[in-house]
């Protein structure tokens, strides 16, 4: 441990994992019912010698199971933050994936002298996820019932794979902790900081899947994130859904790196 690390004992450090040691530090944040481990299969194929890639877990998730909180999106953006301090990492890229593409954005705005390019994957836009009551329900019941979570992964991805691969995707969704879970879907259905984007002139890369579920896909989310930032640009890929880095990692990887590689600024 460095002087400068050691500043930070009795700090919340998110657990994470380090892949690459490449000059370009990239914080990498998961979904609602995902962890690190839904980007194992994407490791292989990274750009390590350009890119050192930090798989962090928020509060409440995986390697970070044992640190409870709020749960709100300012106490994700400071864990980050207080993160890639203790790394080193005055500057990064930062990919979000669904709801934690929510928390990427909120760092282009709260940390813009920090954040270089940002790419987000199906994610939950600025604006939040408007869920009618039966959804939220649906949504409600994942918390506990294995069950709703297999339909919702199912919706996700099309109703395309078999029982071992949702059985896969649920015990790695179950590395979260129930309370940890409640709170993350009240922040990405209830927060709204759309009106603090716009006029933000940073690039913005997405990456979605034609086979996700309606609120998704290009039709609906690239009209909403085009109205909030200048400079969009959504790939799409035909033969994925909701977890593109699970479905079709090499291919992802390719799209990935292409955003994290824009030239910041207008672009």
């Amino acid at each position: 441990m460095t002087k400068r690390q050691a500043a930070y004992e009795g700090a919340v450090l998110l657990g994470h994992e380090i892949v690459g040691s490449g000059h370009q530090a990239v914080i990498v944040l998961h979904e609602w019912l995902g962890n690190h481990e839904n980007y194992k299969l994407i490791c292989p194929v990274l750009d390590k010698n350009k890119f050192t890639y930090i798989f962090a877990n928020l509060r409440g998730y995986g390697l970070s199971k044992e640190h409870v909180g709020t749960y709100t999106i300012k106490e994700a953006v400071g864990d980050v933050l207080t993160l890639m301090d203790y790394l080193g990492h005055h500057y990064f890229h930062v990919v979000g994936h669904s709801m934690s593409g929510m928390i990427a954005q909120y760092l282009m705005v709260t940390a813009s002298h920090r954040v270089k390019n940002v790419v987000c994957v199906s994610p939950v836009p600025a604006s939040g996820f408007r869920a009618d009551a039966n959804t939220l329900l649906s949504l409600q019941a994942s918390i506990s019932d294995d069950a709703a979570i297999c339909r919702a992964i199912d919706a996700r991805t099309g109703g395309r794979y078999g029982t071992a691969w949702l059985d896969y995707k649920l015990s790695i969704a179950r590395q979260a902790s129930s309370e940890a879970m409640a709170g993350y879907l009240r922040m990405f259905t209830s927060t709204d900081f759309s009106a603090r984007i716009k006029g933000i002139t940073s690039p913005l890369s997405v990456i979605i899947g034609n086979q996700d579920i309606p609120f998704y896909r290009r039709d609906s989310i690239e009209p909403i994130l085009n109205s909030l930032f200048k400079y969009t640009r959504v790939s799409e890929i035909h033969d994925a859904g909701h977890y593109s880095m699970l479905e079709v990692p090499a291919l992802f990887v390719s799209l990935l790196e292409q955003g994290l590689s824009r030239p910041e600024g207008n672009s």
